[in-house]
């Protein structure tokens, strides 16, 4: 069986974890906070916070930029349900935005369409690693005509003076934009480096620091790493130091930090993400779309454009003009044939908890077109050039056992 997205553990990784269990350092340390300076200087943005999750990076964002009852966040409509519930946890409204029919990212009209007085945050989503249009939604932000729309209730609300863009860049580690990487492409973007990311830590994600001034982004990145720590003053490698055993809680904070073993995994994958892994799949990605492209039954994922280059994390066919229940079929006909796939995502208004709260699938068509034709093809590390060309010759057999 060729499964889907299996993690590439090789001997590299587990001596980085050896190491780190036998320094009887295991919890947040010396290797978190390496972890973080090399993000810093691979995507170039301003200060890096290592977490427990991407989940848990978006909220404590929204909780700092003081999101809460009576406020809007505009997101997507195609995206997994972390981007909205976190909204959900800080009592905020999420607001969804119907996506391009191209790329599967936020569409801009749409965002502008549905600002409001409300509005406190826009979360973007890089689908599948490729980049959302930053250089429009950072100019929609800054628009005079826009920021009228600002109602501030918060001292650094105040401060910003316009609506906050927080990415959620779960899939888009090392993808570019107009040469820039992700993590520097607006004011905050949030990675995952869950089990199934390009770049795991088994658990765990960052928060890519990266506000204008007057903003002080060491200043902030201080005050999240004691937020997720319980509110408390020092963490414990702080507190480690000869003497400095006293500590304060500042306030009722969150327990959301990454640990040292995680960080082994993250140090060793960063070293070779660049020349080794990002290649590999692109590979994947272009023997996929040679195979594909030409036939008017399938439609290829855009991952690299004059101005974006993605990451590579999710290889998305569509198979034209079929209906959800069709692709359903053509799921499981793949199965059968001993391949992994799987569907990115479910779209949320979709999902029993949104549809209760009053959203329908039917307010945003093309989610819903992109979706029901949509099935992900199993990208990974040690994925073989014989394993895609099993993975190609199931989806064909499938498709053309369901469709003719």
């Amino acid at each position: 069986m060729i499964p889907f997205s299996p993690p590439r553990i090789d001997q590299k990784i587990i001596d980085e974890v050896t190491d780190t269990l036998k320094s009887g350092w295991i919890t947040t340390g010396p290797k978190t906070k390496l972890f973080e300076k090399k993000l810093t200087a691979y995507c170039g943005h301003k200060s890096t916070l290592c977490v427990s999750s991407a989940t848990a990076g978006l909220e404590l964002i929204l909780r700092w930029f003081g999101v809460g009852e009576g406020d809007e966040v505009i997101l997507p409509a195609y995206t997994y349900s972390a981007t909205a519930n976190v909204i959900v946890h800080c009592g905020a409204t999420p607001v969804f935005a119907d996506v391009n029919s191209t790329d599967f990212n936020i569409n801009v009209a749409e965002i502008e369409r549905l600002i409001t007085k409300k509005t406190k945050v826009i979360m973007p989503v890089d689908f599948a690693g490729l980049p959302c249009d930053y250089q429009e939604i950072n100019e929609l932000v800054r628009a005079v005509d826009i920021k009228k729309y600002f109602c501030p209730k918060t001292t650094i609300q105040k401060q910003l003076g316009r609506i906050l863009i927080l990415s959620d860049a779960a899939h888009s580690l090392g993808a570019e934009y107009y040469g820039m990487k992700t993590g520097s492409l607006t004011d905050i973007s949030v990675f995952s480096f869950h089990a199934v990311k390009n770049l795991t830590t088994a658990e765990g994600g960052a928060i890519a620091l990266n506000l204008p001034p007057p903003f002080d982004n060491l200043e902030i990145y201080k005050y999240l790493n004691m937020f997720s720590l319980h509110g408390q003053s020092k963490d414990a490698l702080a507190k480690s130091q000869a003497g400095n055993w006293r500590y304060d809680i500042v306030e009722a904070g969150y327990k959301a930090n990454m640990t040292d073993i995680s960080a082994s995994f993250g140090l060793v994958e960063l070293a070779r993400y660049e020349q080794d892994t990002l290649i590999k799949r692109q590979a994947i990605f272009e023997q996929y779309t040679n195979a594909f492209s030409g036939n008017s039954l399938f439609q290829v994922p855009i991952y690299q454009t004059e101005a974006k280059k993605s990451s590579w994390h999710v290889y998305a066919l569509r198979i034209n003009s079929i209906s959800e229940t069709q692709r359903d079929a053509i799921i499981s006909k793949i199965f059968e044939q001993q391949v992994s796939v799987n569907v990115h995502f479910i779209p949320l208004p979709m999902l029993s908890f949104y549809r209760k709260l009053g959203y329908e699938i039917l307010d945003y068509p093309t989610t819903y077109n992109n979706f029901s034709q949509e099935i992900s093809l199993p990208v990974y590390y040690n994925l073989s050039h014989s394993g895609i060309e099993k993975v190609i010759v199931a989806v064909k057999n499938a498709v053309k056992e369901v469709v003719g």
